[in-house]
């Protein structure tokens, strides 16, 4: 008993202090989701569920994807229906899956442009952009290829730090 309780306070410390530890085990989602944390299913980064015993890389890329297009996972059945699992695999994880419904029309959630497919106008509907922007972020891909990411778009089209802050919440790769 007593060396069950340094175990479970030795793993506490590290979830705590580590934001993007990756849990090992069930043991230690059912410690975290005591601890309470919270892994946001539509707001969840790749590296968010690759924190998750048995979700890989693609299949945390693939529900990234997904909720990116405008899917809405609601419930723990809707992510194994996304990853073509049995509901019973992912239900040990339902301690620290947390389900919210996004408004994609609220202003608290964005609408997001992929850069190295969208339109001038597409881009351009983007608040903080104005049409010239837009059309040298399209000018600059047709020019040198698709954009990696953030900071590929940042250094090729040299914009300031403050800009691509407020850029980030709109913009997915």
């Amino acid at each position: 008993m007593v060396l069950s309780s340094l175990r479970k306070k030795a793993i506490s410390y590290k979830i705590l202090n580590d934001p993007y530890y990756r849990f090992q085990s069930l043991e230690e989602i059912t410690i975290a989701g005591e601890l309470g944390i919270k892994i946001n299913v539509n707001q969840a980064s790749v590296d968010d569920w690759l924190r998750l015993p048995g979700i890989s890389i693609h299949q945390g890329r693939s529900l990234v994807e997904l909720v990116g297009m405008g899917v809405q996972l609601l419930c723990i059945e809707d992510v194994a229906a996304a990853l073509s699992f049995p509901v019973t695999r992912l239900l040990p994880l339902e301690p620290i899956l947390h389900f919210e419904y996004y408004d994609r029309l609220s202003v608290l959630s964005p609408q997001k442009v992929n850069p190295n497919r969208a339109s001038v106008a597409e881009i351009g509907q983007i608040p903080i952009l104005e049409i010239d922007l837009a059309s040298l972020i399209i000018k600059e891909r047709e020019n040198n290829g698709s954009y990696r990411n953030l900071a590929d778009l940042q250094r090729r089209l040299k914009l300031d730090s403050q800009l691509i802050a407020n850029l980030m919440h709109y913009i997915t790769f």
